[in-house]
């Protein structure tokens, strides 16, 4: 029996996405965060040392890590439907949107988080000129121009398709959709990246993303929570 642990407004959120959409049967135990912090609760520990969500629990196997465990779901219960054929360039497309999402734009979405925190922390008056100009110069020498360069990466990658592996909806692209997501809560994607935004559009219209959200409960990330 499949277990996912859930935090709120969390990646987790699209491994319950998945699992509605492969109609594998799975019991959630949802968490909320500290109402303060944002943090996970230490109860996640008791399942993972690592203590952050997703983790999924098949039977005595317990994983962590929403690539490895979409990796598990593949090779586990998949038939071919949510992951393209070997040697296929569609799967090589999967294979590097699969770990794009988490080894390369997410860093610099959380990035873009901990500036915004740090910009908006309460902190003495002597202290916050200095915190602010840390962060513009973060921002400035570094962030804007490579979170404008990923994005327009992202963006120009969907010029002639509705997935980011091709037509067909994969497994690659509920990995993708959380940056994707972070990035909306951050930027004007309607403006600047329009096939993002009709890519989220697309997702949010498909039934299993409803019910994963109506089973995990309210979800958004504006309020830039993102464990």
């Amino acid at each position: 029996m499949i277990t996912v642990h859930h935090l709120e407004n969390s990646r987790s959120h699209r491994l319950l996405w998945l699992l509605e959409e492969m109609g594998l049967s799975y019991e959630m135990r949802r968490y909320e965060r500290h109402p303060e912090t944002s943090l996970a609760p230490p109860e996640l520990q008791k399942i993972h040392p690592l203590g952050k969500a997703p983790i999924l629990v098949d039977d005595e196997l317990v994983l962590a890590e929403s690539g490895a465990i979409i990796e598990y779901l593949m090779t586990t219960y998949d038939a071919g439907t949510w992951r393209p054929t070997d040697g296929t360039a569609a799967r090589r497309d999967y294979n590097f949107w699969l770990h794009y999402a988490e080894g390369s734009v997410m860093p610099l979405m959380l990035l873009s988080l901990i500036m915004s925190r740090i910009e908006t922390a309460p902190m003495p008056f002597f202290v916050k000129p200095i915190a602010k100009q840390i962060a513009a110069k973060v921002r400035s020498g570094f962030l804007t121009h490579n979170v404008a360069r990923h994005l327009r990466f992202m963006d120009d990658s969907l010029a002639n398709r509705d997935w980011f592996c091709g037509d067909e909806l994969t497994a690659a692209d509920i990995q993708m959709s959380f940056p994707v997501e972070a990035a909306e809560a951050r930027s004007d994607l309607a403006s600047d990246y329009p096939r993002l935004s009709d890519f989220l559009a697309r997702i949010r219209e498909r039934p299993a993303y409803r019910r994963a959200i109506e089973k995990g409960g309210p979800y958004q990330l504006m309020g830039g929570k993102s464990d």
